[in-house]
């Protein structure tokens, strides 16, 4: 009798605790191999569309003789005054912007109405439905908001599933989330090989549809994974309880996390600009050859998302090591610093990859540097101020708090959407120092954090981070 036929027999938490205890799934529950084939398919159908909207617009769907046939273009170019290159990348900011806003609202469904489960599955169908529109020009806007909600309901309601396959006490857990997360990576690096190509070389509805079929994809594989999924968290009425208040000693260091929202997205702006204004530039000005083998400009983000991975691992291992040699490592604030440093070198590459070109071709030198030193700055920023926050958040607010970090990415591409916007109007060297300024605030706010604060975020009383 296989699994999907004992289930309707069995006592529900009979059930639950048989998914815990297998170990199908290279020493794990046969649900986090299922898990991560369908977040991998989210994050290829997600970062198709990231690495082929800007091109898109800006070579095709934005041309005057197309534009005129996408259902409320024209108002949208009243409302925002552009159009072109900078309409392109201000589209963009806002998509890409809503998609970081939206799972606050899909997981308040979710945990309201809906359930995990339900929330899921209408989040792969409407994001399905948005890449298969697509195909179609006069329905790009409403393409756009089937992916924004979608992303919404989907987003937020799988990796909770993950720890959830495990009980407390199971080690496994941490391990989980690393194999979950390398599904993650996997698939981002391989979305603009495999759409990006077929997008700029065949057509770019071929790279659209790969990408919904792929949604699809992930999509059966969940409905297949129900047997060896955790119990849905349907809504249920419960009786109110009090809610836990917020510790004197925890508003100084809320007040500073939320300080930091907008100084991250400052920080942020030049990694986000990768999938905007780079991209055009890129299409463009760069060489696009690279060790004899002639490219298409979306492999710039597989190169991006490849070294981003090798760094987030090449620099764990370095602190570790550091830490077990000399007793010391810096604390969050500290690594944060040393990642703007490298941001900001990094955006240095790229004035430099403008200044030396001309008028000519950028060197492929200056990109793969950018990159190289742009990811390490990364690695020493997004993970580490992820747990800065977490380790700061008032027991109260956790969940809340958590949400309000990533306003960063809300805000850093909403602004990339303007700013990216004056590529066409700037001198690109002008353009690039722009963003090494941005990476510079950042920097200075860090420095001011570390130095005024410092001390008060890393003094936590004893016993205020037990049932974190």
């Amino acid at each position: 009798m296989t699994a999907a036929e004992a289930t309707p027999e069995v006592d529900p938490e009979t059930v639950e605790a048989v998914v815990r205890d297998d170990r199908a799934f290279i020493g794990h529950p046969k649900g986090l191999g299922y898990l991560g084939f369908v977040e991998a398919c989210e994050r290829f159908s997600y970062y198709s569309m990231q690495t082929l909207l800007v091109l898109y617009m800006t070579k095709y769907l934005l041309l005057p003789q197309n534009a005129v046939n996408v259902i409320g273009l024209g108002a949208v170019e009243n409302f925002y005054g552009l159009n072109g290159q900078p309409l392109a990348s201000r589209i963009f900011g806002d998509y890409t912007s809503l998609v970081y806003l939206t799972p606050i609202v899909g997981g308040i469904m979710a945990d309201r109405w809906l359930g995990r489960r339900a929330a899921l599955i209408a989040g792969a169908a409407i994001m399905s439905l948005g890449h298969f529109l697509m195909a179609f020009e006069g329905a790009f806007l409403f393409a756009l908001l089937a992916l924004i909600v979608g992303v919404g309901l989907f987003k937020g309601n799988i990796a909770s599933q993950v720890g959830e396959l495990y009980s407390e006490n199971d080690n496994r857990r941490a391990m989980a989330f690393q194999i979950f997360y390398i599904f993650i990576n996997v698939s981002v690096i391989a979305a603009p090989l495999i759409s990006g190509t077929l997008g700029q070389d065949v057509g770019w509805h071929y790279g659209f549809g790969t990408a919904g079929i792929v949604m699809v994809l992930g999509l059966l594989i969940y409905l297949k994974a129900r047997p060896w999924l955790p119990a849905d968290n349907k809504p249920q009425r419960q009786e109110k309880t009090p809610r836990e208040k917020i510790q004197p000693h925890e508003w100084p260091r809320l007040i500073a996390l939320l300080i930091l929202v907008p100084v991250l997205a400052v920080s942020l702006l030049t990694n986000q600009e990768i999938f905007n204004a780079y991209l055009v530039w890129a299409d463009t000005k760069f060489t696009l050859n690279l060790l004899g083998i002639q490219m298409y400009s979306s492999w710039m983000i597989t190169i991006d998302a490849a070294v981003s991975f090798s760094m987030l691992v090449a620099v764990a291992w370095f602190w570790n090591y550091v830490g077990k040699k000399t007793g010391r490592e810096p604390d969050e604030l500290g690594k944060m610093i040393i990642g703007s440093v490298f941001t900001i070198s990094g955006g240095l590459c790229l004035y430099m990859g403008a200044v030396t070109a001309g008028d000519g071709k950028v060197a492929m030198f200056w990109p793969l540097m950018f990159h190289l030193l742009n990811s390490i700055g990364f690695a020493h920023i997004l993970p580490v101020s992820l747990a800065l926050f977490t380790k700061l958040a008032p027991r109260a607010l956790n969940a809340t708090v958590i949400g309000i970090y990533y306003l960063a990415f809300f805000a850093s591409n909403y602004v990339v959407g303007t700013i990216g916007g004056w590529y066409s109007s700037m001198p690109t060297p002008q353009f690039w120092l722009v963003h090494v300024a941005s990476a510079a605030v950042g920097l200075v706010a860090f420095v001011l954090f570390k130095v005024f604060l410092g001390k008060q975020m890393q003094d936590i009383p004893a016993g205020a981070e037990s049932g974190r």
